[in-house]
């Protein structure tokens, strides 16, 4: 297979340096490069490549190259393409764990890691898909960006697929999801963990509500919260001592949540 990318780095000598080393694996074609926040939000919306080597230690500040360029990508794009940190920081790998980048290289880059990256891709493309099973319906009205009303919120058999393994779990068991880098942690209410080989992205894509997102790691089923506290940003998981953080580029879909509880079968007191 095939991927384009594009380069987002303020030091030119890195550039060429990634771009000599890509140019040997002809499954890499070069699109283009900038050296800014802006220009690099612009070339990734424009032409839409499969990758993004992202520095996210510039040697100038501002230039504005940072993780929070993913932030900005998803204000526009419900998919992303996949991010690929190039920096010479290994402090910094925590944050892009949170962030669910594909992968992290460190400086000087060296040829090897571009046929981890490529085995890695071509994997991700070929491994068997993670299916909802369920009959298709058309697309139902969303009153949050990103949350689908679903009225009768029926449960569905979530199929989880891997090496010729069917686990086959009724969505109505599942709490939350939580992403762990390039896979994904499914928590039962019976305290069973089972890990998924998709990102948390693709498990927002394919569900709808009560799958709502809340953080960059956490997709929750808002019919197991007991409580939001909104002032320590915190969910609270039925029966469990289990408090799941939310963020505030989540904090409509958390407002949400708490007006559908309004709009239930509830009093305030």
């Amino acid at each position: 297979m095939n991927y384009t990318y594009i380069i987002l780095d303020d030091d030119p000598d890195s550039v060429e340096k990634t771009k000599a080393i890509a140019k040997e694996f002809s499954e890499l074609n070069f699109i283009a490069s900038a050296n800014n926040y802006t220009d690099g939000l612009n070339l990734v919306l424009k032409h839409m490549p499969d990758l993004v080597f992202l520095e996210i230690d510039p040697k100038d500040k501002a230039s504005g190259l940072a993780l929070n360029l993913i932030n900005g990508l998803l204000m526009y794009l419900k998919e992303l393409p996949k991010i690929i940190v190039t920096t010479k920081s290994k402090e910094l790998a925590f944050d892009c764990i949170q962030y669910e980048v594909n992968d992290y290289f460190l400086k000087p880059l060296a040829a090897i890691d571009f046929v981890k990256l490529i085995h890695k891709l071509n994997k991700l493309s070929n491994e068997d898909e993670v299916l909802l099973v369920q009959k298709l319906k058309p697309k139902e009205k969303q009153d949050v960006e990103g949350i689908q009303i679903n009225k009768n919120r029926k449960s569905f058999i979530l199929c989880v697929k891997s090496y010729g393994d069917h686990r086959y779990i009724d969505s109505s068991e599942i709490c939350y999801f939580q992403a762990d880098n390039n896979s994904t942690d499914i928590h039962l209410k019976n305290g069973e963990m089972i890990t998924a080989f998709k990102t948390l992205k693709h498990f927002e894509t394919v569900l709808s509500n009560p799958f709502i997102r809340i953080h960059n790691s956490y997709i929750v089923n808002r019919n197991y919260i007991s409580r939001i506290h909104t002032g320590n940003s915190l969910c609270y998981i039925k029966k469990t001592t289990i408090k799941l953080p939310f963020s505030k580029s989540y904090k409509a879909n958390v407002d949400f949540i708490i007006s559908e509880f309004a709009n239930e079968n509830y009093i305030e007191t």
